[in-house]
């Protein structure tokens, strides 16, 4: 069994921070339970641009409201505590955040932990 706070999590190498973001991560590879699992803060007043090329990801917003839009569709949809969108498709897409949002999001494959959004807005697929 795993448990872990997130007090324990906040200051370590398992806290990643970006321009417009931070993600405090819980599950990670090195779990071997086939997904990771972040707590990740947006930011407000920022737009970030993501596409998670090598993974699928699944989000939950429990904190604040904001949009996201697909780069291909142009297409918005509102986000507030309750909503949930998956990257199926590794979808391009804008996340813009009117508030400071708090997101639970999981991958597949599993974070390693170290990875930072490169240039194109993508995690490269790390395996430790």
């Amino acid at each position: 069994m795993i448990v872990k706070s997130l007090d324990e999590i906040i200051g370590t190498e398992d806290h990643t921070k970006g321009n417009t973001w931070e993600s405090r991560r819980f599950i990670l590879n090195k779990d071997k339970v086939g997904f990771s699992l972040n707590d990740t803060i947006i930011k407000a007043g920022t737009e970030s641009y993501f596409w998670y090329k090598n993974h699928i990801e699944a989000v939950y917003c429990i904190e604040g409201e904001g949009e996201i839009e697909s780069v291909e569709t142009g297409e918005v949809w509102s986000l507030k505590p309750g909503s949930m969108y998956l990257l199926d498709n590794h979808d391009k897409h804008k996340l813009r955040a009117e508030s400071q949002m708090r997101m639970v999001c999981v991958f597949n494959p599993p974070l390693v932990g170290t990875e930072t959004h490169n240039e194109e807005g993508y995690y490269p697929l790390l395996t430790e």
